[in-house]
């Protein structure tokens, strides 16, 4: 993409039209305010860009349409848009032609046919943007959005304010968001995040939206499953307080049961159900006393085992003082026989006999206690399960109660036990419309877990991507040649290697022990030639790997450094003379001579404009000359047009 021509059109249909050569160098010299740096804002405008920021003078009042001619490999494009109305900086509708070769079009022919959004489209598509979506992680709060070419722009303009400026390297790069813009954008516009990337991460974000959706569905599910049960016993009881026949399932289940409820039909019934409650009540009652019965049994045997095992340890106790009888010592014949006594009193003596006899009794006791054990264990096991037993059917009673009561508080309410019977039966049709069966459930558990895979899958791939060592490569390939640009021009520093750093968005000089990054550096001719270095070799990137930048870089008075003052560069107006007089001539000649080598030796086919106060007796430059030197304003737009109204 590089820019044919310029057209302007007078309020009375008069055009003005200015060509550039599509390959090399073109310059346009001349005096002040004659419309040179108004160029790229034309140019800006007619790329889709609504807000028109020509300053406010002779363009603006005189000037009713602005058009151009973009020149791609296989056609052309034209874009003309009328200026802002009075009272407005910005104007989105647009006249849109393609052609093989479009001439300029008259003014009777001007039509609004499309708007900056279809401009926006056209012109990315024709650069070779692929489609894309810039790199933002998921859970970062910005949103990610389509690099355009309308992100090239940081690329192709090198204004006045900015040209030499050390704070800021790119066009509008001092504007809120853009800086990230740059960084988010300037990788897609290089090759690195390819459309497979591209179309993964949309899988992706659609994969973790599906999981998560399917996440609630399957919390929801079991939420319901969990309280189904206790919802049906209270419909349950509602639908048998106000007289709906139900027919019991056969194997129990009451939402099988609930079912036979959907074919209730409006009958003559009493007008309450007291019996009912009392019924559940007394049922209630009776379970409530067995239940205390039952619990007084277990007191009971616990309180018996407490004492079994305080008998059965003191029980033991004096049977082992007792058993230690049998250890006394013997005499030399190997009998028994008590200690400090006659050596024929052995065993059968009267003491030991009574002793012996209170050890066999104890030992008798000892046995039949730990016989009750198991027995005393199994019998409180038993209890044990009968409250619980009875626990349910209460907390079951005590539902049913509750739904009865309210039941009998509906008909009470609606005075009519048939449209108390009405309400039950929606409500239990609404809880068998939404309940959620065990099918259900394991159908979003399968979901889950397929989701899962999917986004591990899809994450792994992901991060098999090589895109941050391949960003880091082409930035080195890029930087590799701004240290001969830079000499070139003379730069300070220019013997060491310099880069481009993406994420300050800034010039670094690699000086060995400390880098130093441009707005650190001094010097307005310092700074011009890293902003230059920095462009051409992205340019010359773009341009030898076919990458989809635009092939044309517009640069606005870059010799100003080279004057001794800014009075004595725009009183240049021009003039070889002047230039000759005032100028770091070697410099300006320099910096233009490397300009006119990149376009035709480092980028052939490479279109640069430059529009400026110098001006250079050289053949070369002369013959980059898009037209005579604007010596009297306004040189861009005819003294003799009318003002508008």
């Amino acid at each position: 993409m590089k820019i044919k021509s310029i057209h302007i059109y007078s309020r009375d249909g008069r055009r003005r039209d200015i060509y550039f050569k599509l390959d090399g160098l073109n310059i346009i010299t001349g005096r002040s305010s004659t419309g040179k740096s108004a160029l790229s804002d034309i140019i800006e405008y007619c790329m889709g860009r609504s807000t028109f920021n020509v300053a406010e003078g002779v363009i603006l009042d005189k000037v009713a349409w602005f058009a151009v001619i973009y020149q791609f490999p296989i056609e052309q494009i034209l874009v003309a848009k009328p200026a802002p109305k009075p009272g407005f900086s910005s104007c989105s509708t647009v006249m849109l032609r393609r052609g093989k070769d479009i001439a300029p079009p008259d003014f009777v022919d001007l039509r609004l046919t499309d708007d900056d959004e279809a401009v926006e489209s056209l012109l990315s598509r024709l650069v070779g943007i692929p489609e894309n979506k810039t790199a933002v992680p998921i859970d970062n709060s910005r949103e990610s959005y389509n690099a355009n070419i309308k992100h090239t722009l940081y690329y192709l303009f090198q204004k006045q304010t900015i040209v030499a400026n050390k704070d800021q390297l790119f066009y509008r790069q001092n504007e809120p968001f853009q800086p990230q813009a740059i960084k988010d954008t300037l990788p897609i516009l290089l090759g690195v995040s390819s459309h497979e990337r591209y179309l993964l991460e949309q899988e992706l974000r659609t994969a973790q939206r599906d999981l998560r959706l399917n996440a609630k569905l399957l919390e929801q599910a079991n939420n319901a499953i969990d309280t189904a049960q206790e919802r049906a016993i209270g419909l349950l009881s509602e639908a048998r307080a106000v007289g709906i026949r139900l027919v019991d399932n056969e194997t129990g289940e009451v939402v099988e049961t609930l079912r036979s409820a959907l074919t209730w039909k409006p009958a003559p019934v009493p007008e309450d159900d007291i019996e009912r409650v009392s019924s559940i009540e007394r049922e209630l009652s009776d379970q409530r006393e067995e239940r205390r019965e039952i619990q007084k049994r277990i007191d009971a045997a616990t309180q018996y085992a407490k004492r079994a095992e305080g008998f059965e340890s003191e029980a033991a106790e004096q049977r082992d003082r007792l058993t230690s009888i049998k250890a006394l010592p013997k005499n030399a014949e190997g009998v028994w026989q008590w200690p400090f006594a006659q050596e024929n009193l052995a065993m059968e003596g009267p003491i030991a006999a009574a002793l012996l006899s209170e050890l066999s009794s104890l030992e008798k006791e000892m046995t039949m206690v730990e016989g009750e054990r198991p027995h005393l264990d199994a019998y409180l096991a038993e209890q044990r399960d009968k409250v619980r037993l009875l626990l349910d059917a209460i907390r079951n009673n005590e539902i049913e109660l509750a739904s009865a009561i309210a039941a009998n508080e509906a008909i009470a309410a609606v005075g009519d036990r048939n449209n108390a019977a009405a309400k039950v039966v929606g409500r239990i049709s609404l809880f068998l419309e939404n309940l959620v069966s065990d099918d259900v459930k394991r159908h979003y558990q399968s979901e889950d877990r397929r989701l899962r895979r999917k986004v591990e899958d899809l994450q792994r791939r992901i991060g098999l991507d090589d895109t941050g060592e391949r960003l880091t490569s082409i930035l080195n390939n890029i930087s590799s040649h701004m240290s001969g640009y830079i000499t070139t021009l003379d730069g300070e520093f220019g013997e060491f290697p310099a880069r481009l750093d993406l994420q300050q968005v800034t010039v670094v000089i690699d000086r060995p022990g400390r880098p130093i990054q441009m707005h650190r550096t001094g010097g307005g001719s310092n700074h011009l030639a890293y902003h230059l270095a920095a462009l051409l070799a992205l340019h010359r990137y773009a341009n030898t790997n076919g990458q989809p930048l635009p092939r044309f870089l517009l640069i606005d008075q870059p010799t100003q450094v080279y004057f001794p003052s800014v009075e004595k560069y725009e009183a240049t107006g021009g003039s070889i003379e002047r230039t000759e007089a005032d100028a770091d001539l070697e410099a300006v000649e320099r910096l233009f001579k490397m300009l006119f080598d990149f376009a035709t030796i480092d980028a052939p086919g490479f279109q640069i404009i430059v529009t400026e106060h110098a001006n250079l007796r050289n053949d070369w430059f002369q013959s980059s000359l898009v037209e005579e030197p604007w010596s009297k304003p306004p040189a861009l737009v005819p003294e003799d047009w009318p003002d508008g109204p």
